[in-house]
This record gives C-alpha cells, structure tokens and sequence, in this order.
C-alpha cells in the first residue's frame, strides 16, 4: 500500500520550521521563525498548545519530558513538557545556535552553533560541558551514536566529522560537502543521522544521494539513490527499526528506501515543491511528520506498511484453499461463489494469524542488523526459520479448517463506519477549553469570556452603543452560553454539583427597574443550545425539550424535539433548530431542521427536512441574515441560504475555501447581509477560529452562486440574474408577513433582472438560439418581452418576433384573469368584514373609497410613444438603461396624440390623483424606452424619512388594474375615450380641474387589427360558439388576420392611421378647451392647428419589420 500523504496545514510563518515526536508518539511538536514551539495532537488540532521561546526557533529536540529549543537569543534553552514552563538555560554561544539534539538516554544534548563549535551539555547538571573546536565554519547538524561513543556533526566548512565523544577528538572527516560561508547559504542543511539501536551505519544525505558509512571501519559500502531525485537532499531520518531510511530533498521530495535490498519504496511530493527541512518518524507507527521553509506541517500515513499486506493476501489464499477442500470437483464453481459472498467473513478468523506474523516480523525487523557481530544473523538462516513457519502455520491452517464455529465468536464488520454525533455548540463562539473566548459575536456585539486562575467575567460589547452601553458581568456560575440581541442578553450554564442548570436572562430594553431573571432548569436537564427572538428566548436542553420564554421570564411553550440538538439560531418570529435525525455513517453528519414562526400564527415551515453539507463535514455556523432568511456553513467552508422562492430549498452561495490561500486557514462567520450583500467574517490563518487579542479584523466575502461556465458571457450572466433573484426573496417574505420594505429596492432589483434577461436574449439572438429566447422571454415581465419584439423585429428574427408576440398575448390573459380573482377576493372580504360593522358610517366607508378608485381608474392613461424617424440603430439596452423620465405633478395627467399604446402595458394608481401628498408606484421598466420619447409613466415620489427595515405593514387602499384584454372589447363613445388634463397653475379651485376631467375626452388610437377584429367580431363568436373568454377571441382573430394576403392588411393599417390623424386633431381641440379651463377657442386657432396637424402628416411606406412591429402594437 503506497504511502498516504493528507493536505498540509499552516504551522509557523514563513522560515525554517523543524518538527519532533515525544517518546510515546502522542504529540507533534514543531518549531519556527515566529519563535513559537507548538504541541499538536494530530494534524487536525486546531488549537494546539503554543510556547513561545524567543524572537527565533531556530531547532528543538523532546526526550524524556524535557523539551530543548535552540533560539536568537544565542542561548539553549530547556522547558518542561508538555507544560512548556521554563526550566533554565543550558549554554549560551557567541551567536545562533543551528541544531540540538539529544542522546539516546536522554540525559546529554549536542549543540551546534554558527561560531564553528558544538557542545555536549548534561541536561540535569548543565556545568557538565564538552567543547569541540575543529570546524572551519558554522555547523549545520548534529547526530549522537546510539551507543554515545561518537558525535557526527556537518559543517558549511564542507566536511563531515565524527568525534571521540571521550576525548573530543575527531576520528574521521570526510570533505564531501559543498562549502558555504553561513548557514542561510547552504545549499543544503546536511541533516544527518546514526542507525537507531546498534549504530551500525551513519547516513549522511550528499548532494543526490544518501552516503552510508560503516561504524568504526568508516568506510563507504553503498550509496541510496533513486531517479526521481533531480534536486539536493536536505535531510535524513531512519525508522525506529532501523529497517527504512527517508530522505526530503530541498524540491519537496521524500523518498524512504529498504536499506537492506536498497529498494526505494515511497516516493512522494510536496503539494506545493517547498524545501523539506524537518522530518521525524514516528516511534511505533509507519507515519513520518514533515516540514517545509514556508512553516507548513504534514503528515504521511502508511509508509513501508507492506508486511501486513502480503502476510494478508498469503492468509486468504490458504482459506481458500481450505474451502475448496470442502467441495467435490464439480461444485469448483459455486465454492468459488461461497467465497465471493462471504467474503467479509472469511478474514474473521485468521485475523489472529496476522497479528501474530505482524509482531514476529516487527521482532525480526528490530533484531536484524546489516553488520557482522555476535548478535547477527544470516539471510539464509532467515530465509529458512521463515519457511518452516510457513509450513505450521499451513498445517495449523489445515488443523481448524473444519471448525466454522469459530466465526460467530470474532466477528468481523467491514461495512461502512458510524460518524460519532456532533457537540452541541453556539454559533460564532471559540471553544470552551479556551480561557479567554468569545461567548458570540453577531450583529449586534460581542461577548467575551475571561477563566483566569484569580478572575472569573464575561464582557459584553456593542456594536452600536446608542443600544446599550457595554457591560462587565461576574461570572461566578460558569456560563459557557451566551447570545444577544436589540433587546436582551441571554447566558446559560450547565449543571454543576448540587447546582442546576440556570438560564439568565438580562433585558437591558426593559422600562421597569427589574431587569433580571433567572430560571433553573428541573434536575438532570442540563441546558445544551440557546437562541432570542423578537420578544422571545429558547433553551435546547438535554432531556429533548425546547423551552420557550418570554423576554420578561413567562415561560410559554414546550415541546419535544426529534434528536438531540445541535444548534439554534432566532431572528424576529423565526426559530431554526438543528439536531441530529439519526446516526451518519462515513465521516457524514445526519441533521435535520425544523423552521418555526413564533408571530401571532405559529406555523412550522420546515418540518424537519435533511439539513444538505458537504460529504465528511460538520455544521460550524447556524443564523439568519440580517433580512431573515435562514442560512448556514459547514467545515468545508460551504455557505447555504434558504431558497423562498423553491420551495423552501437550500442553495449555496459562497465556498469560503477559494478565498483561503493555504489549506489550514479558515474563515470564522460572524454574519450575513443580503443588502448590501456581505459575508462577513474573521480570517483564521491556520486554525478555525481566531483569538480574542489582539482584536480580530473583520473581512467581507462577495458570494458566488456555483454555476457552470462562468467564465463564458453567458454564463457570468446566468449567475448574476439568479444571484439577484435569490437575494430579493427576502422582499416577497416581508411583504407577505405584513412588514413594510422600502419599494424602490424591489423596482432596482426588478429593473436590474429585466436588463439581465435582455442581454442574455440579445445574445442568444446573435448565436441563432430563438428557442432560448422564448425561453428567457418567459421569465420578462410584460414591458420586457415588448421590447423584445421590437429587438426580434429590427434583427429581422420574425419567427422569433411572432413567437414573442404570442407569449406576449398569454402573458396579457393571465394576468386579467389574475387580476380579476383577486379584486373578486378583495370584494369577498369587504363584504365579509362589513357584516362585522354596526355603525352606518363604518358600513358606507369602503363604498365610498370604491367610489374614489373608481374615478382614479378613469382618470389613468396609458403611455404613448412618438413615432421616431431616426436613429433606429439605437442599442435597446440603452433604452432600458434610459431614466429619462420627466416627473408630473401630483394630480396632472397627460397624454400623447401620436403613435400607438401599448396595449399590454398596465398603470397602477393607488392613492386618488388629486391628492398632493400621494405616492404613485409605477413599473420598473416602463422607463424602459429611448431616451428621445417622452415617457408618461407615473414616478413614486419617495418620502423623506426613511423607514426601518422591518415594521409593521400599515394596510393600503385596494387598487384596480387596467385589464389589458378589455383594450380590445367593444366600446362606447364615452369608454373608449381617456380623459387628458393640463394643470393650470393659477388657479387654486379644485372644481375647474373636476369639470376638465368630465369633459376633456380623447379617443384611444387604433390598429389595423382592432378595426379589423371589431368589424369581425361577430363572424368569429358564429364560427366558434364555445369561444366566451376575450382572450380567446383574441387569438382566434390573430390568427386569421395573419391570414390575409398583405394588401389587405396594409389596407387596414391605413384606415386605422386616417382615422388616428383625425382623432388627432380633435384632441388638440379638446387639450386647448382643457388648457382654458374648458372656455371655448376662436376659430382662428383652430384652424391654424388642423393646418400644423395637416403638414406632419406624410405617406409611409412601410417596410416587412415595420408591419411586423405594428402587428405586434408597438409603432416603430
């Protein structure tokens, strides 16, 4: 089995970093330039503990709990482990020491420094010191003899000595190093190193290769080498057997040969090709720790753990074997099935086999030694004891072969692993085992947590402190939970000795002078999550409950919860609980959520539903947006926010992981925003959470919805229109709770989608992808898809065009037919709410408010556009883009006398128009148009003060649509005609103005196709009896317009347009009689206009778009 190699972590900050084990292998224990020592647990620990020894680290060595650290200070210092305590200095150089390490007994330590000499120190009596002159230039490593009779030690000087540790005299050098003037110019560290146990061999790693050399006789019997080594070797570690040598080369390489075949048997790089210069075996298990010059810790699992392996595959094929014993010869192949479908339990029983060839072979392993001495022993000799060992074991094999009892009493599962459960916590809080950690950090503050051995307090701190001013707290019972809120701070602890769990409550907002309380939880109910609300607090406790509190202590509901809770979070009515649904198998977490509304209604939104995370992840983070809506991070740095509008379905917005630089840092989550949307968080550089000083800063991430390609134009696009999408859901919540929301943030955001869907529509255009124009049409509302036509029309796209169209008609009868089930709805409810009423004057008050919409709907015109002869090249999304939009006064009305309407656009007034302080709200994309017309859609007049996000919504006033399928219906004089006023600013009487509207009429223009649908209107109803609905008369005569030869139809065209200039000219008439305050006018001018009116007027030609434009009612 290779060599498993797991992502490095951030260990120490750029430098030369070294890394050791303890005796017992329990902890890893390195050192950097940021003079840090750190004790890590695992690979894993994100919170190892960490000692700082001086400005510098420069090597460190562990045996028998003492840890020796080589430091800037030119000093060698001693700490207790893993305490880390100072226990005294053990020598000082005249400048740095480079390397220390300890004998194999543990009472010496060597010292190398760059003043060219190396001292042996007793640990115990540091007054015991040995000095060793010989070196040239500054020492670079150091290695103790097992047996402690020589010291090797390498040097810039370009030499390898070993000395007479007795006599400090050298024995033997070799010059076979490169030279350099100082260590930081070496090109490599020579990290050398005796065989453990017997010392037979002394390894010294030169240039691409490791040099052997023989004890006493030093000499040079073999080199290892391999040809994937290309770079220097920095560094050399041998396994505690003795067995196996590894190598890290200054490219990142490690490689690990079998000293006695000099096979190389690993091979493995560097994530990311830094130098290796630490590398530390393990003392009992095939893991090997590494560091790199960039302060990076990793790990490599497995390494030269073959003998398990081939001792397994020998196992299995005597078993199998054996069970073929059991069958005749023609029963070969349904053995061969048995074995394949039990397969899992066949190892059950020679499971003990393998244990016991595991330790015989580690004994061989340790005994074995590459030298001639008394205690060798031949190959051979080995070879054979082996062999015969194989033999009994085969004969003990074919001994119990017929003993299938023995399976039921071990056995063996070899299915998928159980996930153990995860903690209770709170979200944004650091670990408890920390003795300053924040309680929370949210939105509205920070708590912080002091466990020091003479003070027990709990700050609290406010982001904005108008709310509260901050606060110290005692905290004599232990709180380790805490939140906060606008309203309240909420700790709890949990049971201790003979005291309860308690829930303390602090409402700072209240008016009284009482503004504690505290609740003790029922005996053996400890108290596991909390959370406040608006006007609310929550306690998950262990016995299954959710305990809800009003903010002044009146307890309310409870209710059980379907497992054991894992986090809770609380925002204005809405409470989110995850807990644990059952038990996740593979390193996955099995959670469910349970959304609950706690208003006036109490409803469950999500009645726990899977809670989606990453494979082999856990939750970190549970909380609402400041809008909200639900969101959540798991440990792969995933971001999920509650999609409203899908069904209450969970999407991701953000992976906090590609903004990380190194694969050890985190981010910590300290809220969410969805406008402006932020991801605010604090950045952790190696570890997941950050310290409480100094004081973190706090980052903002963009999200990112994970769609394909967005690399691509259309796909950057494709993200951005949802993107949006998913963060206004927030709005339609709002509003359908009742809380009010500021209307020009809904317009932005539809204006923004509207032009999104246009590009995206031009370009699919251009890439001959009509299909998907219809498609992206669908999602417009309905001034959009005009414009569409008129882009589909000018592109001379006319299939397109009249697909559009099509839509454009189905679009226009859905939503009459909307429009009427809620005004009859709307009626349902004024009925039903009368009955209600005693009084006379409360029953006549919502006839009397039909009565004023009813005239605003008949003050209300729609919108017309001038014709324009130029600049039809013009981008439509400059038009779209366009706010060229003249604001009307309050209560005037005005209307253009050229060009054709919109049929399909539809005007919302919702306050009466004579009233000067009333707001109008118009359609975002009725601004949608050149910027050389003149758009007469109504401008929402903003109010000053600007509300809070959440309110109450105050009821507004019911108010009716135009329906855009009466436009076609058949008309009177007095319906078919809207009413234009010209507000005179002299006159201050609101009777005048009353007088205009009745009299001051203008008939609608007309197309063709109107004049043609209404003369055969009675044609189409004898021909399709079960035809009653407008719309379907509507399309009917479509199609059969369309039907006509195009003479025909250009005939029509004309008619409509004669008819339209003379409407004309006496809708000037009636806007000057309007303009005097309905005086009459002297002929003169009336005949001076007809005569103005009589010149505009020329004869068009019109061309294939044009009439596709007209038929599609928008003039072009």
């Amino acid at each position: 089995m290779p060599a498993t190699q797991k992502p490095m972590r951030y260990g120490h900050t750029e430098g030369h970093t070294e890394v050791c084990f303890d005796d017992s292998g329990s902890y890893i224990v390195t050192c950097g330039s940021d003079g840090d020592v750190r004790m890590w647990e695992d690979l894993d620990d994100d919170d190892p503990k960490s000692v700082n020894v001086g400005e510098k680290a420069f090597s460190c060595a562990l045996k028998n709990g003492k840890l020796v650290t080589a430091v800037s200070n030119n000093t060698v210092q001693v700490y207790t482990f893993p305490e880390g305590v100072p226990d005294g200095i053990l020598t000082r150089f005249t400048t740095n020491a480079n390397h220390v390490v300890f004998n194999g007994g543990g009472n010496k330590i060597a010292a190398g420094s760059s003043d060219f000499l190396v001292k042996v120190v007793d640990v115990m009596d540091n007054g015991q010191q040995q000095t060793f002159r010989g070196h040239d230039a500054p020492v670079l490593s150091l290695s103790f003899d097992p047996k402690d009779i020589f010291l090797a030690s390498a040097s810039c000087d370009g030499t390898v000595r070993v000395w007479n540790i007795s006599d400090q005299t050298c024995a033997v050098s070799w010059p076979i190093l490169q030279k350099s003037n100082d260590v930081v110019n070496a090109k490599s560290i020579c990290r050398l190193a005796w065989q453990p146990k017997t010392g037979k061999l002394l390894a010294v790693p030169v240039e691409k290769s490791v040099k052997l050399y023989r004890r006493e006789t030093w000499s040079n019997p073999f080199d290892l080498s391999d040809s994937s080594i290309s770079q220097t070797l920095n560094i050399v570690t041998w396994s505690p057997c003795g067995q196996y040598l590894a190598a890290g080369a200054i490219n990142g390489l490690i490689v690990v040969w079998n000293v006695e075949t000099k096979d190389c048997m690993e091979r493995v790089k560097h994530e990311k090709g830094y130098a290796v210069c630490g590398l530390a075996w393990h003392p009992t298990c095939s893991r090997i720790c590494y560091t790199d010059v960039e302060g990076n810790l990793g790990v490599l699992e497995n390494v030269c753990d073959l003998s398990g392996k081939v001792l397994s595959n020998k196992v299995s094929s005597r078993v199998e074997k054996d069970y073929n014993d059991l069958f005749d010869g023609d029963d070969t192949s349904s053995a061969g099935d048995f074995l394949n479908d039990n397969a899992v339990e066949i190892p059950s029983f020679s499971k003990g086999i393998i244990n016991e060839d595991d330790d015989n072979d580690d004994l061989m392993a340790a005994d074995h030694d590459l030298g001639d001495d008394e205690n060798s022993v031949d190959v051979t000799m080995l070879k054979a004891d082996l062999s015969h060992k194989e033999e009994r074991d085969d004969d003990q094999a074919r001994s119990i072969h017929n003993l299938p009892l023995i399976k039921p009493q071990r056995p063996f599962y070899d299915g998928p692993m159980p996930t153990p459960r995860q903690k209770p916590f709170q979200s944004s809080s650091t670990p408890l085992h920390l003795s300053h950690r924040f309680m929370v950090w949210n939105s509205v503050g920070i708590i912080r947590c002091y466990n020091d051995d003479q003070d027990s307090a709990i700050d609290v701190e406010f982001h904005d402190t108008s709310i509260h001013h901050a606060t110290h707290l005692s905290n004599a019972f232990n709180y380790t939970m805490g939140t906060l809120s606008h309203e309240a701070i909420l700790l709890a602890c949990e049971s201790a000795d003979e005291l309860a769990s308690k829930l303390h409550c602090l409402h700072f907002s209240s008016w009284d002078s009482s503004k504690e309380w505290i609740v003790d939880m029922p005996q053996n109910e400890d108290i596991e999550a909390i959370c406040l609300g608006l006007g609310w607090a929550a306690a998950a406790t262990t016995a299954l409950l959710l305990r809800l509190f009003t903010i002044g202590g009146v307890q309310k509901e409870v209710f059980c919860l379907p497992g054991p809770v894992v986090s809770m979070a609380g925002h204005g009515e809405q409470l989110c609980i995850v807990y644990h649904r059952g038990t996740g198998l593979d390193g996955d977490q099995c959670l469910g959520v349970q959304l609950l509304e706690l208003g006036r209604k109490k409803k469950q939104v999500l009645h726990g539903d899977p809670l989606p995370l990453t494979r082999k992840s856990y939750l970190t983070w549970l909380g609402f947006s400041a809008e909200g809506t639900p969101c959540y991070v798991d440990s792969e740095g995933c971001v999920r926010m509650l999609n409203r509008g899908l069904g209450n379905t969970w999407t991701p917005v953000c992976n906090m992981r590609e903004h990380c630089k190194g694969k050890s840092d985190h981010y910590w989550v300290v809220g969410i925003h969805e406008n402006p949307q932020q991801l605010r968080c604090i950045p952790c550089k190696g570890s997941r959470f950050p310290p409480t000083l100094p004081r973190p800063a706090v980052a903002i991430l963009p999200f990112k919805l994970p769609y394909c390609q967005t690399s691509t134009e259309k796909g950057q696009m494709e993200e951005q229109f949802w993107h949006s999408v998913l963060f206004h859901n927030y709005l339609d919540y709002l509003a359908k709770n009742g809380y009010d929301y500021e209307e020009s943030i809904k317009n932005q955001a539809v204006k923004e989608q509207q032009e999104l869907l246009m590009k995206m529509l031009a370009l699919s255009c251009k890439l001959e992808r009509e299909f998907r124009c219809v498609e992206l049409a669908d999602l417009m509302t309905q001034n959009a898809v005009h414009l569409a036509i008129k882009y589909a029309s000018r592109s001379r796209k006319l299939i397109l065009a009249q697909k559009l169209s099509e839509l454009a008609a189905e679009k226009a009868a859905e939503l009459a037919e909307t429009q009427s089930e809620e005004e009859k709805e709307e009626d349902f409810r004024e009925r039903l709410n009368a009955g209600y009423r005693n009084t006379t004057t409360e029953w006549s008050r919502p006839r009397v408010r039909s009565q004023v919409e009813d005239a605003e709907d008949r003050e209300d015109t729609v919108s017309e556009e001038k014709p324009e002869s130029h600049n039809h090249g013009q981008n439509l999304f400059q038009s779209a883009n366009s706010s060229d939009t003249p604001a009307l006064k309050s209560g005037a009305v005005s209307s253009s006398s050229q060009g054709r309407v919109n049929p399909f656009k539809v005007v919302n007034s919702k306050e009466p128009a004579a009233s000067a302080n009333s707001t109008r709200s118009a359609n975002i994309l009725d601004s949608m148009n050149k910027s050389s017309r003149k758009s007469t859609s109504f401008n929402r007049v903003e109010n000053n003060e600007k509300s809070p996000v959440i309110k109450p919504l105050i009821p507004k006033p019911r108010s009716k649509q135009a329906s855009a399928v009466s436009y076609f219906q058949k008309r009177t004089p007095q319906t078919d005609k809207t009413e234009e006023v010209k507000e005179n600013p002299k006159s201050s009487s609101s009777d005048a103005p009353a007088v205009c509207l009745q009299n001051s009429e203008n008939q609608r223009p007309k197309t063709g196709f109107q004049m043609w649908l209404e003369e055969n209107r009675s044609q189409i109803l004898s021909d399709n009896p079960d035809i009653s609905d407008e719309a379907d008369i509507i399309k009917e005569g479509m199609v059969r317009f369309r039907v006509l030869s195009a003479e025909e139809r250009k005939a029509w065209t004309n008619k409509a347009r004669g008819e339209t200039a003379s409407d004309g000219a006496e809708a000037k008439k009636r806007k000057r009689v309007v303009g005097e305050i309905c005086e009459p006018e002297n002929q003169e001018d009336t005949a001076k206009e007809n005569l103005d009116l009589s010149k505009k007027q020329k004869a068009l030609n019109l061309t294939t778009n044009q009439k596709l434009s007209a038929f599609a009612f928008k003039q072009e």
